[in-house]
């Protein structure tokens, strides 16, 4: 066969316009909440240095138990794990998309050998001569396909994917500063088991030595039995306090092994005291400057993001799609002559395709896809409004909290001094039974409170350093 004509200019003209073309479409505009942030926060002092978090904010704790589980978690933390595996699952799926930009092809050769029997006119084969007439025909081809992208349908297709990877990155963020937060606050939470434990064993030994003074006074006559119950009643109390606590303890290890990805057997026992964990500086700036921080609102722009291309891609898939489809390739008898220009086959076949039948089901899907970005359009607004009200929240409560710890201090120390003042008293005889007994509640409730309070002001440090995005960036 012969080398076909070259394509005519105007056919040059059209194949390059439709090409430039395919580059051009419907594209969604950026995502914008519409919200105007407020100028300030109003929990913030506004003569307070900014003091943002830094990318291992938990060192401000002072706790090398927390750094090292720290440490742990951010290896072996399965949803840090599970995050990490989803963002490459989301880039591969990147990679196949941008695919749909590119023609598809494929490229064969091919060997056909064809026998015939020989026979005269009569039916009678050639004396002497072969009986069967052999042809081998030899090819080699190339054919490929390109989808013009006239509406931006692939190109917002790989938008959509795109888009959907950029939320697996911010995802990663979200699931590191969640992971890291719980477990600061089960570390805490731990530590405050193993001093409400202490303070209950405390308050047991000071009952149990004025039980010890008023079974003296009973055996010497001095003391009556009504003492005596009273007593052992405060005794017994304070003993059935003490398996809740052990009981906490564990449940609140257990979740720290969880968080650090370490079976619980291997996790050693925190040592620090909870009154020795220092109290880290953090103190927001602009509200503009705490979206920028928080991965979560990053997430969630993503998402609208990619909701509104997949809305581009449902209208462009209610219009035509135009496809260019080319083969070409050699064919010939003889082996030798495959590659040249006498062999050479060519075939150009453009189409159009218009959805006629499927078009409802095209505008139910653009339908859906609308709905789905105005419903992530309002969960994008909510992430900002939810950022905001955080910062406010834990800047409130850690301030409340610290201010909280100072009273409580004093509070629990003033009972302790009322404590002993009340026993001295008591063994002297000048007061009775129930003065002591109300002393000796007062102070064990604030010593419990005190280190509920402490606790509290850790948790809302931890909670004020996840609000302003942690160390993300």
């Amino acid at each position: 066969m012969r080398t076909p004509p070259p394509l005519p200019r105007p056919g040059r003209l059209t194949l390059a316009l439709l090409l430039l073309l395919g580059g051009c479409g419907l594209r969604p505009d950026a995502p914008s909440s519409g919200l105007a942030t407020p100028a300030r926060l109003v929990a913030a002092d506004p003569a307070t240095p900014v003091a943002w978090p830094d990318a291992e904010w938990w060192r401000g704790f002072a706790s090398p138990e927390l750094d090292a589980l720290m440490a742990a978690a951010n290896v072996a933390s399965f949803d840090i794990r599970i995050a990490e595996a989803q963002l490459r699952e989301a880039d591969a799926n990147v990679r196949i998309t941008g695919q749909l930009l590119l023609p598809t092809g494929n490229a064969s050769f091919t060997t056909n050998r064809s026998q015939t029997p020989l026979s005269t006119a009569s039916g009678v084969p050639v004396a002497g001569r072969s009986r069967f007439s052999q042809r081998v025909l030899y090819g080699a081809q190339l054919s490929a396909t390109y989808e013009v992208d006239f509406w931006g349908r692939t190109r917002n297709s790989v938008l959509v994917a795109q888009e959907a990877a950029a939320a697996s990155r911010f995802n990663i963020g979200v699931v590191r500063i969640t992971t890291q937060a719980s477990l600061a606050n089960a570390y805490f939470a731990v530590l405050s088991a193993q001093e409400q434990l202490a303070i209950q064993q405390a308050n047991l030994e000071v009952a149990e030595r004025v039980l010890a003074v008023i079974q003296s006074r009973v055996t010497a006559g001095t003391a009556n039995g009504l003492d005596l119950a009273q007593q052992q009643t405060l005794v017994a109390q304070q003993r059935a306090a003490v398996p809740p606590l052990r009981q906490s303890l564990e449940a609140n290890l257990y979740a720290l092994g969880t968080l650090a990805g370490t079976p619980p057997q291997a996790l050693a026992m925190p040592r620090v005291p909870l009154a020795q964990v220092r109290l880290p500086a953090v103190a927001p700036g602009l509200p503009t400057d705490v979206l920028v921080r928080r991965p979560d609102v990053w997430l969630a722009e993503a998402n609208l993001a990619s909701a509104q291309a997949n809305v581009a891609v449902a209208r462009a898939a209610m219009l035509p799609t135009i496809q260019l489809t080319t083969t070409g390739g050699f064919q010939s008898l003889v082996f030798d002559n495959l590659m040249r220009p006498g062999s050479v086959l060519f075939q150009l076949v453009g189409s159009v395709t218009q959805p006629i039948f499927q078009q409802w089901q095209l505008r139910a899907q653009r339908d859906f896809n609308q709905a789905r970005a105005e419903e992530l359009l309002e969960s994008y607004r909510r992430a900002i409004v939810a950022a905001l009200v955080d910062v406010e929240t834990a800047t409130a409560t850690l301030r409340e909290t610290t201010a909280l710890v100072e009273l409580q201090e004093a509070a629990t120390a003033s009972a302790e001094r009322a404590n002993g003042i009340s026993e001295a008293q008591f063994r002297a005889g000048t007061i009775d039974l129930i003065t002591l007994l109300n002393t000796q509640i007062t102070l064990f409730n604030a010593r419990n409170q005190l280190a509920l309070a402490r606790l509290q002001r850790l948790q809302a440090a931890v909670g004020l350093f996840r609000a302003l995005g942690g160390g993300w960036s």
